[in-house]
């Protein structure tokens, strides 16, 4: 698996108990979906690994989850703090109108009026809407080296074309 495919969708936390299980911190919308995504890859040593899910189970506020072949608390503590990702393609399918954001990362933000303003290169959760970061391209009119656009769908949002990568916006480019 390369570094493009894998998705992050969670990490381990400290170990749990004495048979090889760990705390698990998910990143997913719905914090129980990281167990549909199987299987997990680990990150172990600087190589991702393939790891089946043994058991998972609700503790306290979050999640311990024991994965394949790790038995003992020592084996597990060298999974402390490594990163969860999966294949894309465990993923649910999105209607045409849903985006996963790492969907948008590269894409190309025009104003209705056509003006580039530059590609995606963040997505800032700010709590009462998310924010695109758009670097700006390197000659740009307005002097701009990064604009926060807000992703107001609809609003500020007025397209996002997939097949030409392209995110369509209404909002000033001098702003």
């Amino acid at each position: 698996m390369s570094e493009q495919e894998k998705i992050v969708v969670g990490k381990l936390g400290a170990s749990y108990g004495i048979r090889g299980w760990l705390k698990v911190f998910s990143y997913t919308e719905n914090a129980e979906s990281i167990f549909d995504y199987t299987p997990w890859f680990i990150k172990v040593r600087g190589e991702w690994q393939e790891f089946g899910l043994e058991d998972w189970k609700r503790h306290g506020q979050g999640f311990v989850g024991k994965l394949n072949g790790l038995d003992l608390r020592e084996d597990a503590q060298v999974m402390t703090n490594a990163e969860i990702a999966v294949n894309p393609e465990v993923l649910p399918a999105l209607s045409d109108e849903e985006f996963y954001w790492r969907e948008l990362y590269g894409m190309e933000v025009f104003t209705t009026k056509g003006y580039n303003l530059g590609k995606v290169s963040d997505i800032l959760e700010t709590g009462s809407n998310d924010v695109l970061v758009v670097t700006a391209n390197l000659k740009d009119a307005f002097g701009q080296k990064e604009r926060l656009v807000p992703f107001l769908d609809g609003q500020v949002i007025k397209s996002i074309d997939r097949s030409a990568q392209r995110i369509e916006v209404d909002w000033d480019p001098g702003f």
